[in-house]
């Protein structure tokens, strides 16, 4: 595999050094010849002494790399690489999953790459992410806030070693818990940007809030009249903790999962922290769990896992809400279901070992095996320039151990704040998706006292409905917008939907 080094630049940030390493990979295990666009992989070390070492893919827009924009695209998880959102979501290789047959997989070209018309920086952060690492065993306790700072920083020296992009618009952008750590790096660099930090950023927030189910892409854009000023584009995006959680019941009520009478029950509304005295809640909440723990929270029309994670003891269903994190006890668990449905490679054993249904989990899962496989190779490491003797462990697409606090529960000040300072804003939620439901979001986004310009009404793409979108006045126009079909994340069940959307708005076109 031909690797060209790219010329080092020691740079002095802040107090520290900066030593970064990149490569230019010209072939990639897996693709015949050579890449149709322009790939870089490296490593940006950020925190005390360059501790925190931060791997990233790096392409080229395939358009006009010196006038189109620049887009630092944050994965979820939290833990989840970039790997993920560059072969699955939004990137220009896909692999060809209809040849896998458990050997080293091939690619295929993803002919809606967002990559035709922005460059993207794709991240593994946390550390401990991908392939990102720490020499320091503290490296590895990160948080909300210690994340969206190092991604931060990672930025700016990023862009210390690219100084020709210092020009292009900037973009953050992040998905499912990616977009709430987007939404705090955005934060992050306005404020560096007021303080003087240099380089200054050209940002345009890029958030991405996918909600799953039925309306596949809530679009909420900001638009600066005539030009495209700032932004940020959020795809099922982890907004509020308890807002989140709380409209999860009302989502199941609109689709028709539970009644009417459990919609109308005694909790006020109120889910997350319910009185514990109130013995009709707690039994209506017990009747909604009956009615959702067998439904699949990333698209609720996919069948659900046979074998799935415990489910939590039923005599906790009411005290559960009042822990630190309540994502992870309203329904069950997200991370917990995902880990056997879509993330665990020992569901490969597994699936033998339990004779499951080819056409439920198996053709869940099956799609994420190969980035296993691929990454894992020695000859794919040294192709990406692998830094040996790194990483203890193998590489997992999402690494789910790494100690993680979640101490920032709700970015829904950062959204007031950038609105206010004109910060434009994308965001997208499916229809389909019942863990950030997309009630959510649009209560939220109600939150910022937005005035509608333009009235609720369909997009289309190539004639046919692809979603809905409304306008708002503020920030020279934002727009909500629903794709429907997709589930978590969009980009996955509506590319080509999902790459029109992102287009227009990047243009500056209706969408």
């Amino acid at each position: 595999m031909a690797r060209l080094p790219v010329v080092l630049v020691l740079l002095h940030m802040i107090s520290a050094a900066a030593a970064s390493e990149s490569y230019v990979i010209e072939t990639l295990p897996g693709y015949p010849g050579l890449l149709p666009f322009k790939l870089e992989t490296g490593y940006i070390g950020v925190g005390e002494d360059e501790d925190l070492q931060l791997f990233y893919y790096f392409i080229e827009s395939e358009g006009d790399p010196d006038k189109d924009p620049l887009i630092l695209w944050m994965n979820g998880g939290p833990g989840c690489s970039g790997f993920t959102g560059l072969v699955y979501e939004i990137g220009p290789l896909n692999f060809n999953l209809s040849s896998y047959d458990g050997s080293l997989p091939s690619f295929i070209l993803n002919p809606y790459s967002w990559t035709k018309i922005s460059s993207i920086i794709f991240i593994d952060s946390p550390v401990g992410t991908g392939f990102s690492y720490t020499n320091s065993p503290e490296g590895y306790y990160r948080s909300d806030t210690k994340l969206s700072m190092d991604n931060h920083m990672f930025l700016r020296k990023w862009l210390l070693n690219h100084p020709s992009f210092l020009k292009n618009r900037l973009y953050m952008a992040g998905d499912s818990y990616g977009g709430k750590i987007a939404t705090a790096v955005a934060f992050e660099i306005a404020k560096g940007n007021e303080a003087g930090l240099q380089p200054w950023m050209n940002l345009k927030v890029y958030i991405v809030t996918i909600f799953w189910p039925w309306f596949p892409g809530l679009i909420i854009s900001t638009l600066t009249s005539g030009t495209l000023e700032q932004g940020y584009m959020i795809g099922n995006a982890f907004t509020d903790a308890d807002m989140d959680v709380n409209y999860r019941v009302a989502y199941a009520h609109r689709m028709a999962i539970i009644s009417d009478d459990l919609a109308k029950s005694s909790c006020n509304n109120e889910y997350v922290n319910p009185d514990p005295n109130n013995l009709q809640c707690s039994y209506a909440l017990r009747l909604v769990k009956e009615c959702t723990q067998k439904i699949c929270t990333d698209h609720i029309l996919e069948p659900k896992c046979k074998l799935s994670s415990p489910r939590p003891d039923d005599t906790k269903w009411g005290e559960a809400f009042i822990e630190e994190f309540p994502e992870e006890h309203l329904f069950q668990s997200r991370h917990e279901e995902s880990s056997w449905c879509r993330f665990s490679f020992f569901f490969l054993i597994m699936y033998e070992a339990f004779n499951m249904d080819k056409q439920s989990c198996w053709l869940q899962f099956k799609n994420y095996l190969p980035s296993y496989t691929w990454a894992r190779d020695d000859s794919v490491q040294e192709a990406l320039g692998i830094r040996k003797g790194t990483k203890e462990e193998e590489w997992v697409r999402c690494n789910r151990s790494s100690a993680y606090t979640f101490d920032v529960r709700s970015v829904l000040e950062y959204h007031k704040l950038l609105n206010e300072k004109g910060y434009q804003i994308l965001a997208y939620n499916g229809d389909h998706d019942m863990g950030v439901p997309y009630i959510s979001t649009l209560n939220w986004i109600r939150r910022l006292n937005l005035t509608i310009e333009d009235a609720w009404r369909p997009w289309r793409v190539d004639g046919q409905i692809a979603g809905y979108t409304e306008k708002y006045k503020e920030g020279g126009g934002s727009f909500i917008t629903f794709a429907t079909g997709a589930g978590h994340t969009a980009p996955e069940y509506r590319p080509k939907q999902c790459f029109a959307m992102v287009k227009r708005w990047l243009s500056m076109f209706p969408l």
